[in-house]
């Protein structure tokens, strides 16, 4: 057997050297896979967020003497808190929005939204007039006195507050659906 000639100091000190290159190496790739891979999960999370993503539209349906919300978007909308005002003042029902604008509630038809999942493209009419009469005259009160509130959540919990007074419409992203107090609340 052969013995291996002994190393000076200056070789084992190279040694030593090249260990801390290869130390300070390996901690930079660990520390690059770590950011590719947080912004690959980034990435993953906002295409998940566009496959279910909801998007609802409040708006009068004249062939069908109704106000309806459709969700055009391409995931389900969870309906969390709706709130319906007449004069700026809050309302919790259809019954209760019609008086309000002066109107008789015979002719009137409705639909719960609260607490509802939309699917994507489904439609639902909230409030609906069985004759065109009451529709028109109902329609002509509410142009400038009616706003409805409805917030509502994606299935990965982000979720947007849609706005309708009148012909504009706003939707906001909010941090969750708002508490409003139960005497605020729309129930149908």
């Amino acid at each position: 057997m052969s013995e291996l000639p002994p190393q000076t100091v200056d070789e084992r000190r190279e040694a030593r050297d090249w260990s801390g290159v290869a130390a300070v190496v390996a901690a930079l790739i660990g520390f690059m896979a770590l950011l590719v891979s947080g912004y690959t999960a980034l990435i993953q999370h906002q295409q998940v967020s566009a496959q279910v993503w909801p998007y609802l539209l409040i708006g009068y349906a004249d062939p069908d003497r109704s106000i309806v919300v459709l969700n055009k978007g391409v995931g389900p909308a969870q309906v969390r808190a709706v709130q319906v005002l007449v004069d700026d003042k809050p309302q919790q029902s259809w019954s209760d929005v019609v008086k309000a604008l002066g109107l008789d509630n015979d002719n009137l038809g409705k639909s719960t939204i609260s607490g509802n999942v939309l699917s994507a493209g489904e439609k639902v009419a909230m409030v609906q007039m069985l004759d065109d009469a009451s529709y028109e005259r109902f329609r002509l009160a509410a142009q400038k006195r009616l706003k409805i509130s409805i917030c509502y959540c994606s299935t990965l919990g982000e979720c947007w507050i849609r706005d309708r007074k009148v012909r504009d419409q706003n939707t906001t992203q909010v941090d969750a659906c708002p508490a409003w107090p139960a005497d605020q609340q729309f129930k149908d």
